[in-house]
């Protein structure tokens, strides 16, 4: 199961060591000699990838910090990657969806804010700083990424401004659910975790290019708590596509993504409740009523709106896919849809 935060990656052991003090002791050869143990000091020098290797994330952090800001909403404080120079800073949708008024923090000023637009489903948004000078950061394509490649997060954890840390790209992910019936088709899992203050921020590579949007911390239901380790950023490919809609429409015109035409609700498990079916949309096409119960996708159960979301966000619009249902009397049924595309937002 994953949680649902506003906020940002955590720190990870380094991974070079920048240098080292070893002793050589020599032994007395017997109980004859009187002379005491001689010890030898020498300091290594680090070597000069490591060298290399600090410099480089030294070089990352002047590049991208100026254009990592913070946002202070009425529900708290979170982070933002400045998008262009007309002021644009994209952000998590749940960061700004509490409501204005916005202030935005890059460096030592402070700016008020206005929202654009945002798209819950990608849990991304747009708000602007009007009349200003921000530095926007460069974007990678983040279909290029390995696992293993470095990671550099750049955020404001519990309002700590500013802050860096490191890890790696651990996977990729589909259909990781945020709780809420909201599910990201696609994530990178990153070895850094996530705490209170850093979504919406920046995860780099060693070039300084935004590689993804540290998002999500995944939970030990055993602990109760984060499970450490297990991060989830949203890829920036994504991001710029559906922060360019934003900028240019006011909305999400083209999502990319699979959709059913219902609205729905989560039972006891059972299923997922049907509350709704609009007109002319897959669903009413494939003749799903409101009181049918959906059970699996594909053969895929789904119990919970959120395990519904999930199976969905990892499909294409034009998919024909299997509906497990349970009608209001009681039949089990298989029917055949043809999965939409989701409408965007108005």
């Amino acid at each position: 199961m994953l949680r649902r935060h506003i906020w940002w990656i955590a720190p990870l052991a380094g991974a070079a060591v920048a240098g080292a003090v070893v002793a050589a002791v020599s032994l007395g050869g017997g109980p004859s000699s009187h002379n005491p143990p001689q010890t030898s000091h020498a300091q290594l020098r680090p070597a000069a990838a490591a060298l290399a290797f600090q410099r480089a994330i030294t070089a990352v952090v002047h590049r991208l910090s100026p254009s990592v800001i913070q946002i202070q909403s009425s529900q708290g404080l979170g982070s933002g990657v400045v998008f262009d120079t007309d002021g644009d800073v994209v952000t998590n949708n749940h960061v700004v969806s509490g409501g204005g008024p916005f202030a935005v923090t890059a460096g030592a000023h402070s700016y008020g804010a206005s929202l654009v637009g945002r798209f819950a489903p990608d849990d991304l948004a747009i708000v602007r700083v009007s009349g200003e000078k921000l530095t926007p950061a460069a974007f990678a394509d983040s279909s290029k990424l390995d696992v293993g490649d470095f990671a550099i997060a750049i955020g404001n954890p519990l309002g700590l401004r500013s802050s860096v840390t490191d890890g790696i790209v651990s996977a990729f992910r589909q259909g990781v659910s945020e709780g809420n019936g909201v599910a990201l088709p696609l994530v990178i899992q990153t070895s850094a975790a996530i705490n209170p203050g850093n979504s919406g921020g920046a995860l780099a590579d060693l070039e300084g290019r935004v590689i993804g949007i540290p998002t999500l911390a995944a939970t030990d239901p055993e602990l109760g708590g984060s499970a450490p380790g297990i991060g989830f950023a949203i890829p920036s490919n994504l991001v710029r596509d559906i922060a360019t809609q934003i900028i240019r429409f006011g909305h999400v015109v083209n999502s990319h993504r699979a959709y059913l035409g219902v609205q729905i609700g989560d039972t006891n498990g059972a299923g997922v409740l049907v509350q709704g079916v609009t007109a002319g949309g897959p669903a009413a096409k494939a003749g799903l009523v409101s009181g049918d119960l959906i059970t699996s996708v594909n053969g895929r159960r789904t119990p919970t709106v959120d395990d519904l979301t999930s199976v969905v966000s990892e499909l294409k619009p034009g998919t024909t896919v299997a509906l497990g249902i349970v009608t209001q009397k009681g039949a089990h049924k298989t029917l055949h849809l043809t999965l939409g595309t989701f409408p965007g937002t108005s």
